[in-house]
């Protein structure tokens, strides 16, 4: 060896061996300090840990080097030449018992669950799996061929990057607006985007994205997930890929896959630009399973480093594991070292990478401490506690696969949830459904019968109508069925359960009245979501009429299936969700920071909320249990508005008045009397073609409210300059 621990690709190693020092068990990880690197792995049940060291290609392992010291279960030693760049990864040896969850086979190369970054992609074939594939009884049979030619390697990195004056945005909840991307599928059509940085970190770092988010409203992305994953087996058996990405195995580690040259610099470039533009970014973690499968899954990382510290083993069988999330297995949130990698890596991502918030996949598997959902389990005490992560946005997926799994209204104060009862109150409604219009209220109004009673606000319900898995919104109103057949499962795959109406035709069709139905129904959904309170989570391409030809499982669809073709833009659709998103943004009344109180304002007169019959009259309890009304009003108290958080300080606003009409058949609406001498001015309806239109309407006169449509009405006094909307 020259000297080195690293060297050019067209330089060899000699057989000389590095000379290692003891170095420190923390932090775990790879450690450039300047002058050489610590590594530092946790195995509580080894008995010897390898660090394997590879040609700068990842080809060829020169050397291995028996890490030198153990301290409190943690193996570590340094390599005082060794620079960034150098590839690595590990061989563990202990024993292979997995009648007692063992699956120590020092055979396999194991990646570092610390490594910062990842290079190449997992080459499948048998050698990966720590058993024999196709013997008898599979799993407790033992592999002694090496994996390392077809594993990706991890790779020693340099954190250095210029971060200038970059801020955190932080935008308070109750402003939000989310929008939810695939890194790939959002630039690989955009015709504005350098070829070359198409479905990257650095296509979303572009001027004309960052331009479309702006003038959409956008204040922060969640972007689908972006640690290192893998590609399932038997979808590239069958020319398919893992696109959403929910298969981790490098929760430090920004995905290759979006990287054009350097996937750290470059998602940390994307950070600072999306910052800049004041937008947050937010990144979907999957910290309940890993891509290592149950007892018949590859043995690639955590499995051969610790099996029964890193997962949950059935107790009187550990042979097996405990699946709260449908994966095969579940990371075990009752051991510390586990619940130390979790923090480790979501402080990275703030502390180094700049993110500034989470949206945690089957949340309820993370609070799971024997067996049910604890709500004052340690991950979430430990959360709370945080001084770095209690002040970003946590956003729960509050349910799992498991018993008990369905946790929704019940994560702790200091969190936000995904609404699927809003979702599915609001889809039901559009779709016609009848004795919805109690449901839909509460749903609109923050969900306070899920949220008020912990102390939590209405911003704590994330409400959407789509999201990544599910029909997208042009196709929620487009097909009665899904239509998975390109996903080789024979059409099984996916949920049965869309609440979806396609109008009258599946699919594409040219019948102009139910493309006009269609059109129509998606304004319903744009404007209710941006006029309930809470904050609106918008599915990216949604506003531009994205279609996935009625694919409701696109997981595996790494194709024009799912990838936005922004040459196909609604712009009556796109022009229509940025006027009512920067609605929602001019007027408070929209994006409360306290639930409704049904009860008078003082200095207004009035209610702070009135549910209306389509006679003008305040609903009785009678009529909320008609199973036949699909039709109400909605008024909305602005003048003389308190919000009773913070400093009491009174917000005013306008009054407004929300119609809604699910029915087939267009109804006449009595418009209420509030203040002397007001009228009614209407400024959004989602029959209008052009949204620019406005008309004037007494109190007490009816409004044209046609058969599924939406009406916003501003009040309007004669004496009052015309509201700038």
């Amino acid at each position: 060896m020259r000297n080195q621990a690293v060297i050019e690709e067209d330089e060899l190693f000699v057989n000389t061996k590095p000379v290692v020092w003891p170095g420190r068990p923390y932090p775990l990880g790879a450690t450039w300090d300047g002058e050489g690197v610590n590594f530092s792995l946790f195995s509580e049940h080894a008995e010897k840990v390898e660090l394997c060291v590879f040609d700068p290609r990842g080809r060829h392992e020169f050397f291995r080097i028996p890490l030198p010291e153990q301290t409190d279960q943690v193996w570590h030693g340094y390599l005082p030449e060794a620079r960034p760049g150098l590839l690595y990864g590990y061989r563990v040896y202990g024993p292979y018992d997995p009648a007692r969850g063992m699956r120590f086979n020092h055979h396999k190369l194991l990646l570092d669950p610390y490594a910062r970054q990842i290079e190449g992609e997992l080459r499948w074939s048998d050698a990966h799996f720590g058993y024999r594939v196709g013997s008898k009884n599979e799993d407790l049979s033992f592999d002694r061929r090496d994996n390392a030619a077809g594993m990706p390697k991890c790779k020693v990195t340099d954190t250095a990057f210029t971060w200038g004056a970059d801020r955190a945005p932080r935008i308070p909840w109750h402003e939000s607006v989310i929008y939810e991307v695939h890194v790939k599928g959002f630039t690989m059509r955009h015709p504005e985007v350098p070829t070359k940085l198409r479905g990257s970190y650095a296509g979303l770092s572009t001027a004309p994205v960052i331009e479309h988010l702006k003038r959409l409203g956008i204040t922060g992305v969640e972007l689908m997930p972006v640690h290192y994953f893998t590609d399932d087996r038997h979808l590239l058996d069958k020319g398919l890929r893992n696109y959403w990405g929910y298969n981790s195995i490098g929760y430090f580690a920004p995905e290759r896959r979006y990287g054009v040259l350097d996937p750290i610099s470059e998602f940390k470039t994307m950070v600072k630009t999306l910052h800049s533009a004041g937008i947050e970014v937010i990144l979907d973690v999957v910290y309940n399973h890993t891509a290592e499968g149950n007892q018949l899954g590859p043995t690639l990382s955590f499995r051969g480093i610790d099996n029964p510290a890193y997962y949950r083993l059935v107790a009187d069988n550990p042979r097996y594991y405990m699946d709260y999330t449908g994966t095969g297995n579940s990371l075990n949130m009752q051991h510390p070292r586990v619940l130390q990698l979790i923090m480790d890596s979501l402080r990275y991502w703030v502390q180094e990478m700049h993110v500034d918030g989470f949206r945690f996949d089957l949340a309820a598997t993370l609070a799971r401490e024997l067996h049910e959902v604890d709500r004052l389990g340690a991950f979430l005490d430990i959360i709370q506690q945080d001084p770095v992560l209690s002040q970003t946005k946590l956003i729960a997926e509050p349910w799992d696969l498991g018993e008990g799994g369905y946790q929704v209204g019940k994560f702790p104060v200091g969190w936000a949830e995904w609404n699927d009862r809003y979702r599915d109150a609001v889809r039901s409604y559009w779709k016609g459904d009848g004795g919805l219009i109690g449901e839909l209220a509460y749903r609109m109004t923050g969900s306070s019968d899920l949220y008020e009673r912990s102390g939590r606000r209405p911003y704590a319900s994330i409400n959407f109508v789509t999201a990544h898995d599910g029909f997208t919104l042009r196709d929620l109103v487009s097909y009665n069925q899904k239509h998975n057949e390109a996903n080789g499962e024979e059409n099984r795959d996916g949920t049965d359960n869309n609440r979806s109406w396609n109008c009258g035709v599946e699919g594409p069709t040219d019948d102009p009245a139910v493309n006009a139905c269609r059109i129509q129904q998606s304004r319903n959904f744009v404007a209710t979501l941006m006029f309930s309170q809470g904050v609106p989570m918008l599915l990216a391409g949604d506003e531009i009429g994205r279609t996935q030809q009625g694919n409701n499982n696109a997981y595996c669809q790494d194709s024009e299936i799912s990838w936005l073709n922004w040459e196909a833009t609604d712009r009556c659709l796109l022009a229509f969700a940025q006027r009512i998103i920067l609605l929602r943004k001019q007027h408070p009344v929209f994006r409360r920071r306290n639930f409704f109180q049904g009860r008078p304002i003082k200095g207004a007169g009035v209610k702070d909320i009135l549910w209306l019959t389509p006679d003008g009259h305040e609903m009785t309890d009678d009529e909320w249990k008609q199973s036949s009304a699909r039709c109400l009003g909605m008024f909305l108290a602005g003048r003389g508005l308190l919000e009773y958080g913070g400093r009491g300080e009174e917000v005013t606003d306008d009054n407004f008045l929300l119609l809604m009409n699910a029915h087939s058949e267009e109804i006449w609406f009595t418009l209420p009397s509030v203040a002397e001498g007001a009228n009614w001015r209407s400024i959004v309806d989602t029959t209008w073609a052009e949204q620019s239109r406005s008309s004037v309407h007494s109190a007490g006169q009816t409004y044209p409210l046609k058969a599924r449509s939406l009406a916003l009405l501003i009040e309007h006094h004669e004496n009052e300059r015309r509201n700038r909307l």
